[in-house]
């Protein structure tokens, strides 16, 4: 048929690639046009190619999936991504859907799901894996419930490294001040992001300014 779906395959193992191609190949509506062993070689085969959909690994060599995704959305927005990975963890899963994936599905997963996800996204859709939408749905209800809005949950050292850092303290000079080593403030500055949900110290910083904690 005329309009196959046209897709790249990034992974950088050589089996995982050619038992994709072959179960996607058989499929009338679907044209693997190349593949990729890393996140570099993806972009470039992307730049050329201009698939519809690229099925993107996560952990590979030099650039990986997430920062290819990255790249891949900002300068070729319609190019479609399927993140198609062993990975279940929430940082994964969010850190892609946040880089611009259209669908997340395990490799575990049966191969009508992989191809119904092709299919989905090809049209337009979202398509997530039902555990993947758990999470999601997990996060959604996190932050409706005030997730980032509370800092009960903080100890008093945790409440004591926020407010310099609103104050504008680096980590050197908030253990100078707090008489603890600087990797003792870093620990407290990432539990304090994973506590109330941030990615970027930055944000941690405006949160706290916004509580007056300076």
């Amino acid at each position: 048929m005329s309009n196959k779906i046209r897709l790249l395959i990034a992974d950088d193992h050589v089996i995982v690639r050619s038992g994709i191609r072959l179960l996607l190949e058989a499929e009338p509506d679907m044209k693997i046009v190349g593949e990729a062993l890393d996140g570099n070689e993806a972009l470039e085969k992307v730049k050329l190619l201009r698939p519809d959909i690229v099925l993107m690994d996560i952990a590979m060599p030099g650039t990986d999936g997430l920062e290819a995704t990255r790249q891949i959305k900002s300068r070729w927005p319609e190019v479609q991504v399927l993140v198609l990975t062993m990975h279940r963890s929430d940082e994964y899963f969010f850190e892609m859907i946040k880089a611009g994936a259209s669908g997340y599905i395990l490799k575990g997963a049966e191969t009508n799901d992989l191809k119904s996800a092709i299919r989905m996204i090809a049209s337009g859709g979202v398509f997530l894996y039902p555990s993947m939408v758990q999470k999601l749905m997990k996060g959604y209800l996190e932050a409706l419930s005030g997730f980032h809005n509370s800092t009960s949950q903080l100890s008093t050292r945790e409440k004591e490294v926020l407010k310099l850092l609103a104050e504008g303290y680096d980590n050197q000079e908030i253990a100078e001040l707090l008489v603890i080593s600087p990797s003792t403030v870093h620990t407290h500055r990432s539990n304090l992001m994973n506590k109330l949900g941030f990615t970027k110290r930055h944000e941690l910083v405006k949160y706290a300014r916004e509580k007056e904690l300076h």
